[in-house]
């Protein structure tokens, strides 16, 4: 969906602030942002530049995939559809099938 990875790369960037214990200013100062940024950046609300991307990472001591994966996002939704692996063309969901429960029948 759109703005999936912003999402993403800003609950990473939380993740990995908060265990190397800086807060949003301090990190800020550490980058040369404001911490407003930092936030809006956490909470998925820029659209950050691969090159900005690596800047962060390269502040982080982490590899930039680590910004960009590795997350499920909260409230994103289901995948899209996959093709079975039966080959015969049906859909089932990224979860696999589910079984319902048979309703009974009114009396």
């Amino acid at each position: 969906m759109e703005g999936d990875m912003q999402l993403a790369v800003g609950v990473n960037l939380r993740r990995l602030r908060y265990a190397m214990g800086f807060s949003q200013e301090s990190f800020g100062e550490h980058v040369g942002w404001h911490r407003t940024f930092v936030g809006s950046v956490e909470r998925g609300e820029r659209n950050l530049t691969l090159r900005t991307i690596e800047r962060i990472a390269m502040q982080l001591g982490v590899d930039p995939m680590v910004l960009l994966v590795g997350t499920e996002v909260p409230g994103a939704g289901t995948p899209a559809p996959l093709r079975a692996a039966a080959g015969d063309g049906s859909e089932v969901p990224a979860t696999g099938p589910r079984a319902r429960s048979p309703r009974p029948s009114p009396p």
